[in-house]
């Protein structure tokens, strides 16, 4: 027979590492023809960082992304970047590169205010325009103040910075501190239905409501978010690493060691928490690890829901299950009929 149930799943998570050094650097360098060059070392492992970070250059500089060209990775050419690790790459790499982006943009600004007539702190950057606040007729392109900068001027619009989150020791008595500078949280609620005659457990929907600051790019927030659903899918009921007698792994393939396909993926809905985090680039904090936290809690207490037991080690293979249904079935066997 099988049973349905629903289980919650609630985290918190810092963002970047403890207590020690986490910085990052960026330059970002303003062309003659209105584009923008971002350097950085940042690697794209497939999350979408280079397109967040393009998008904080663009607009701290008042461009279309599509005008910012990402150079990455490359330690002859980009700057210092601690890792794309610690669900840190939006939060301090960002907040790098939109300082760095407005050193530029300010260069831009001593450029343009004598030939607007106006003082710095009177422009503003928009739709790739230096124009007049309040006065948008008042205005010329960020090209030609770029190209005034290096060729009149003799000031190129390059702005390079650096950023390390402020973080306070932990007191060795107390254990008090701030290890981190902002925290991220989240809540899933998974709904499973559990076959109690061979303990499979199929997981039907889950609902997943991210805090991650300010949203740069929606789209990959949720799509980060399913990702990491995915990954908690698996290490709550199928991904094991097996080992013998000797501590040799006997499933040291993917023939054997099971990852969840697209058929083993529930129904996802992401409600992204917007929640401006006023240290972050535009109030944005981060989602990637996070996003596979409170998963496997939420299916497991699901699967209680449904029929009553606890897996306590992962992953919760239908063995696993069936064993904990039967041994409480022995031990109670009016109780587990009744659910």
């Amino acid at each position: 027979m099988k049973h349905r149930g629903k289980g919650i799943g609630c985290m918190w998570y810092p963002i970047g590492f403890t207590v020690a050094a986490n910085p990052s650097a960026a330059t970002v360098k303003v062309n003659e023809d209105g584009t923008a060059t971002l350097l950085t070392g940042t690697v794209e492992t497939g999350q979408g960082s280079l397109t967040v970070l393009g998008q904080i250059a663009a607009e701290e500089l008042g461009i279309s992304t599509e005008d910012v060209h990402v150079v990455s990775a490359d330690t002859d050419a980009t700057p210092m970047d601690t890792g794309a690790i610690a669900s840190r790459t939006t939060y301090v790499t960002g907040n790098a590169i939109q300082l760095a982006a407005e050193r530029a943009k300010n260069i831009l600004f001593e450029v343009a205010a004598p030939m607007l007539g106006v003082r710095p702190d009177q422009l503003e950057a928009r739709d790739r325009k230096i124009q007049v606040k309040g006065y948008p007729q008042s205005a010329l392109p960020v090209g030609e103040v770029a190209n005034h900068a290096q060729n009149g001027a003799g000031t190129p619009a390059i702005g390079s910075a650096s950023y390390n989150p402020p973080t306070v020791a932990m007191d060795p008595e107390t254990g008090q501190g701030k290890p981190f500078s902002t925290y991220v949280y989240a809540t899933q609620i998974a709904e499973v239905e559990v076959d109690d005659e061979t303990g499979e457990v199929q997981v039907i929907r889950i609902a997943a409501a991210h805090d991650c600051g300010t949203a740069i790019n929606p789209m990959l927030v949720e799509g980060q978010v399913q990702g990491g659903i995915s990954m908690g899918v698996g290490m709550a009921l199928e991904e094991e690493m097996l080992f013998d007698d000797q501590g040799r792994q006997i499933n040291p393939n993917l023939t054997n060691y099971i990852m969840p396909t697209s058929l083993d993926m529930p129904h996802i809905d992401v409600d992204i928490v917007e929640n401006f985090d006023p240290t972050g680039p535009f109030g944005a904090k981060g989602v990637g690890e996070p996003t596979a936290v409170a998963t496997s809690a939420a299916i497991l207490n699901a699967v209680y829901d449904a029929v009553g037991v606890r897996v306590p080690n992962l992953p919760a293979t239908s063995e696993k299950v069936l064993a904990a249904i039967k041994a409480k079935r022995n031990a109670d066997p009016k109780r587990v009929s009744a659910s």
